[in-house]
């Protein structure tokens, strides 16, 4: 084979189509466009219009909803952590914190924080410091002789506690306290006498 020789597969390239070149080109005069109208038109994209009956995308039933309070979390499994640890990547007698993960190429970004989970072994006794942890990594991590200190991301607190929660039950949680400092409300001294009633005799 030859340079020259050389060729593209069939399919991988397609010449430009061109419009406006005679009748005999199935596409001059009015290029494939038809007759006048709103698509004959430049710069018209009538996208999901179906010419006035109801289009798809209303037509369609809609389900659930998008978390605007969501968390995305950068998610790390107990095989990779070990696997790290063989490769010489994280030191098992520091802490493996979000920027020791960060800086072992273990996760691109931090996110929200990082989310360890049990999938694969771990052998090796190693504390975690990260922003969460499944059931199954805790203990897989414990089994091993770790520690799993589960922090909430610097620059982000914690929710003051009774947030989230309905007013109701927050107004409640913050009149308990005062309710037992000052004890049962004290009871009138006296109470009101009824007016007494007259004689018929007199």
């Amino acid at each position: 084979m030859r340079l020259n020789e050389i060729r593209d597969l069939p399919g991988a390239t397609t010449s430009k189509k061109r419009l406006g070149r005679g009748i005999g080109s199935g596409l001059g005069k009015t290029s494939g466009r038809g007759q006048k109208g709103q698509k004959a038109r430049s710069g018209v994209a009538v996208k999901g219009f179906e010419g006035g009956q109801m289009p798809l995308h209303r037509r369609l039933p809609k389900r659930g909803f998008a978390n605007i309070f969501a968390k995305d979390y950068s998610v790390v499994n107990l095989g990779r952590v070990q696997a790290a640890i063989d490769a010489k990547k994280l030191d098992p007698k520091n802490p493996v914190t979000v920027q020791a993960l960060l800086d072992a190429g273990l996760i691109r970004r931090a996110r929200d924080g990082v989310r360890l989970l049990g999938s694969g072994e771990l052998k090796t006794k190693v504390s975690f410091e990260v922003t969460g942890a499944s059931s199954g990594a805790i203990k897989a991590v414990e089994a091993a002789g770790g520690t799993v200190t589960v922090t909430p991301m610097p620059g982000r607190t914690a929710k003051p506690e009774g947030e989230g929660k309905p007013k109701k039950v927050r107004k409640a949680a913050a009149e308990s306290p005062a309710k037992k400092a000052g004890g049962a409300p004290a009871k009138k001294a006296a109470a009101k006498k009824a007016p007494a009633k007259k004689d018929k005799s007199e």
